[in-house]
């Protein structure tokens, strides 16, 4: 049975030592600190204290003792953790701490009694800015190894008794730094209390695949928000899975390999090691005992035909696509579009580069890309497709500098035609007209209102007119503003801030008043809008988006546990969408998971396809 909070560390703890009673009168003001704190007895709880900042930050320290845990010998960040083997029996104080060392390894080894003098640092990763909780340390450190070969303090277990229901405490935006810890209450303050500390799960599920980085993330509450096929769904902002934990490694690779694992696999028996906090975010776990990865043999989804009176339209981000890009993610992608999507009639593509990738040179033409991706479909076995497209401004969409990304349509004209019309261009805003009794376009393919500052540094919707058996079929092809700059949600201000929501909302109702253009001259517009939004489908951006009801959001028809297509820091979420118009009914909505849960990636995106019979 897991241990329950009020004794998760009981077994281990003794009375509060001098040193905690001086590190409590110390954040009180009722002691001047001194240059060095060097009183009898200071302990690694002392250093920690009570909150996320040390009591004794900006000070010297002498001769705290532990035990070493784990050492990172490689890298810029190197040095080791260590722990007391003599706690406090206060559950908010963390017993350990990283002993940072730089660029020189340090001469310890796990096991090693030290004491250790140095300098009470608190390191924010990424920078104070970065938005990011601190990680206390001991810094321009200096040690004594008293004895070897000592027994390691027993991790903490973590579980779902152990991760309080709630997240984190609720600041109005500020710093939860000076906040007394509550780890009996709060998911972020309980994992502050560990800082530094071993601690373990047990049999953990795989939620976050392995990434290039030799890193993955696990879930310590195994019944918490799980998708159909085995990761943690991320389906509100209160409730961002607070049993997700970051590992990797300290042991080395030609030890122990990095184990390989997909979302739903599992690391079974004992993971263990000192929990960190990196410079992404999120805590992590540093191990020195890694888990036997368990295959749980995750298979790649394929969709069924569109039968021949049902139109598809798939929509797909490919992320950073350019010549330059290898001729195996060319082929990877067309294989998919051919046979895990059942070649779509039309496809909207996102994150399509120019003709020479992140060379920022002026190039601004795709052709050359679009051509080597309908060359492997077709050496794929899939249509001829041809492709419609505009040509941004030079360096004004965003993304990776010089590559000029921009969304395309792909369509099969053995089953679609294209309505094209002369008059778009990279400046020019596409209109919704009436021709011949029914809604048209202006200019087809046309973006639109490229001008409007919503669109600053941002990739321009792209619409285009379609016919389909005698249908008129308008299809908007979106990429939104990316989340860049937006506070994490395990970020030090709570609730985090959003604030690259601003721009997306303002972008969805561009994109909606268009529609409501559409659907003025003709009630019964067939209008399909999809492609990547970089939002939730409870985000303010998609509540503007479908305002007035004017678009339905196919992907809150499906299934909660299907609701993803995405997946971030070990959370299965939604990022990209399909929105119908309400004349657009009896239609069939698939997520075909072929990328986001698999460590092998063709794109960090999953596609998705809409059928319907009009």
């Amino acid at each position: 049975m897991p241990t329950p909070p009020s004794a998760r560390r009981a077994a281990l703890r003794r009375p509060a030592a001098l040193g905690s009673l001086l590190a409590t009168a110390l954040a009180a003001g009722l002691l001047a600190a001194p240059e060095a704190a060097s009183a009898e007895g200071l302990r690694i709880h002392d250093i920690q204290g009570t909150t996320r900042i040390s009591p004794l930050a900006g000070r010297q320290v002498a001769d705290v003792p532990g035990v070493v845990t784990g050492v990172r010998a490689f890298g810029s960040a190197r040095g080791f953790w260590m722990q007391d083997t003599h706690p406090d029996r206060n559950e908010a104080t963390s017993e350990g701490i990283f002993v940072f060392t730089g660029s020189a390894s340090p001469a310890v080894a796990v096991g090693d009694a030290v004491t250790v003098s140095g300098t009470v640092t608190e390191y924010y990763p990424g920078g104070e800015a970065a938005g990011l909780q601190s990680v206390t340390e001991l810094t321009k450190a200096t040690w004594r190894v008293a004895s070897s070969g000592n027994a390691l303090p027993a991790p903490v277990r973590l579980s779902p008794s152990q991760i309080p229901d709630r997240y984190a405490p609720d600041a109005h935006g500020g710093s939860i730094e000076k906040l007394a810890l509550r780890p009996g209450t709060y998911a972020l303050d309980r994992y502050e209390s560990l800082e530094g500390m071993r601690v373990s799960v047990q049999n953990a599920p795989v939620v976050g695949a392995t990434s290039p980085h030799n890193e993955l993330w696990v879930t310590a509450e195994p019944r918490r928000n799980r998708t159909g096929r085995g990761g943690a769904l991320y389906g509100a902002y209160r409730d961002p899975n607070a049993g997700r934990v970051k590992v990797t490694s300290l042991i080395p690779f030609a030890q122990r390999p990095f184990p390989v694992a997909n979302v739903g696999d599992e690391l079974s028996g004992t993971t263990a090691g000192p929990l960190d906090y990196d410079n992404f975010g999120g805590y992590t776990l540093q191990t020195t005992e890694l888990g036997k990865l368990t295959d749980r043999g995750l298979k790649r989804e394929t969709t069924r035909k569109q039968r021949g009176d049902e139109l598809a339209v798939a929509t797909y981000n490919v992320e950073n696509l350019s010549p330059k890009t290898s001729q195996a993610k060319f082929d990877r992608l067309a294989s998919a579009l051919v046979t895990n999507l059942a070649s779509p009639d039309i496809v909207a593509l996102e994150e399509v580069q120019d003709d020479n990738g992140v060379t920022d040179n002026g190039v601004v033409d795709a052709g050359q890309t679009l051509k080597k991706l309908t060359d492997a479909i077709k050496a794929a076995g899939g249509p001829a497709y041809e492709w419609r497209q505009i040509n941004p401004v030079n360096d004004q969409d965003g993304g990776q500098p010089g590559g000029n990304i921009r969304t395309a349509f792909l369509f099969n004209p053995a089953r679609v035609s294209f309505t094209d019309k002369p008059g778009g261009d990279s400046t020019t805003a596409v209109k919704a007209v009436r021709e011949g009794g029914k809604a048209a376009l202006s200019a087809s393919p046309g973006r639109v209102e490229p001008g409007n500052a919503a669109w600053a540094n941002s990739r321009k919707p792209l619409a285009g007119q379609f016919t389909f058996r005698g249908q008129r079929v308008f299809v908007v092809a979106n990429h939104f503003n990316s989340k860049g700059g937006d506070q994490g949600v395990d970020s030090r201000f709570q609730p985090p801030a959003r604030s690259s929501e601003v721009q997306r909302t303002q972008q969805a109702k561009i994109v909606n008043a268009f529609v409501k253009q559409l659907l003025a001259a003709d009630r019964n517009a067939n209008v399909i809008v999809a492609g990547d939004l970089n939002d939730y489908q409870f985000s303010p951006a998609l509540k503007a988006l479908t305002a007035g009801k004017v678009l339905t959001d196919q992907v809150a028809r499906l299934p909660r546990a299907q609701r993803y297509g995405y997946v971030y820091q070990g959370n299965s979420q939604v990022l990209d969408h399909i929105l119908t118009s309400s004349h657009v009914r009896r239609v069939d909505y698939d997520i075909v998971h072929v990328n986001a849960e698999f460590a092998d990636q063709a794109s960090d995106h999953d596609p998705q396809v809409l059928r319907w019979k009009p």
